[in-house]
């Protein structure tokens, strides 16, 4: 004789919830019903410990309330809060995250696409490098800082609004001789465009700006050299810094501080991003241009669950504001 399993049902769900078959499937398919009975559903299948086959469910719905997100790295703050604000907005819509990490390599890019592409998943949110990235036109796909196409939604923040308010906040604290700095991939996307927004204002204000880039996006020894050579009888040839993130920011800071020069005396810094993790009570935070990783989170999962995507626009554009640190004057 076959034994009988003893893995709970959703039938058996429903006799101890007290509600119809057809009210717990709604309740496990994200389909809105009273609280009352929600609660009772939920509660019921703590009790029971029924787990949610989502593959099983996929293969016969053909959703599996399952979203792949793809980003270079966790390690980064910026990245490590933009998973968090991301998976935090899929929740509220009662999906699940897959995540995949590519450390920037076009390779991995592409197998991961490929790879979250043959499992069950509802739709892709990617930040990626590659520009020749194979994107299947069946699956729901949203770019963040990339524009590929007008046939793939990009989220991104106002990157050249930020760098003109960069721009502009250090020239309201006295700044006249100005500095970019950034370290980047080869690849363009919508945050090169803080450099032209500074390089813009600085323009229009008539004054001395100069780039100092590297194309490693993670090594930023070679700064403390490019910044020597810029410092004659310990007086710096610039007096306020934009850089592209506040990872930058932060070294470039302790950079400074490490050859006598003083910030935000000296030199004053802004970075971008708004990142938490260098408000540490024991150092100044960085004056940075804050970009919401919540709102491009929302956004992002928004467009791409949205049932008619015919009317979205191609690119996404986010504001940004002015947060002041310790590494520029009041």
């Amino acid at each position: 004789m076959k034994k009988k399993s003893s893995s709970p049902t959703m039938k058996d769900v429903a006799r101890i919830a007290g509600v119809s078959l057809g009210t717990v499937s709604n309740v496990f398919n994200g389909i809105p019903v009273s609280e009352p009975y929600k609660i009772k559903v939920e509660e019921a299948a703590k009790e029971l410990g029924y787990q949610i086959n989502r593959y099983a469910r996929g293969l016969k719905t053909n959703h599996s309330r399952i979203i792949a997100l793809i980003l270079p790295s966790t390690s980064h703050p910026y990245f490590g809060e933009l998973a968090s604000s991301i998976q935090h907005s899929l929740i509220k819509r009662n999906y699940q995250t897959l995540l995949a990490l590519t450390n920037s390599s076009y390779d991995i890019e592409n197998r991961c696409i490929q790879m979250v592409s043959e499992n069950k998943v509802d739709g892709i949110i990617a930040l990626t490098y590659n520009p020749d990235l194979e994107i299947s036109e069946d699956l729901p796909f949203v770019s963040i800082d990339r524009f590929y196409s007008h046939s793939v939604p990009c989220v991104s923040s106002d990157n050249y609004g930020g760098g003109y308010l960069a721009g502009q906040k250090l020239y309201e604290r006295g700044c006249r001789k100005m500095l970019f700095m950034n370290t980047r991939p080869d690849t363009n996307g919508e945050p090169d465009k803080r450099q032209i927004g500074f390089e813009a204002f600085c323009k229009v204000k008539g004054i001395s700006c100069e780039s100092i880039i590297t194309n490693d996006e993670v090594n930023i020894k070679p700064f403390k050299g490019m910044l020597q050579e810029r410092t004659h009888d310990g007086k710096p040839d610039f007096d306020g810094i934009f850089c592209n993130t506040d990872f930058i920011a932060y070294h470039v800071m302790n950079i400074l501080r490490s050859i006598q020069i003083r910030v935000p005396e000296d030199v004053q810094i802004i970075g971008f991003d708004g990142i938490n993790i260098f408000n540490d009570p024991r150092l100044p935070a960085v004056s940075t241009i804050v970009q919401s990783t919540d709102q491009i989170a929302e956004s992002a999962v928004s467009i791409l669950l949205s049932g008619d995507r015919s009317k979205i626009p191609s690119l996404t554009c986010l504001p940004v504001y002015f947060r002041a640190g310790g590494t520029t004057k009041e």
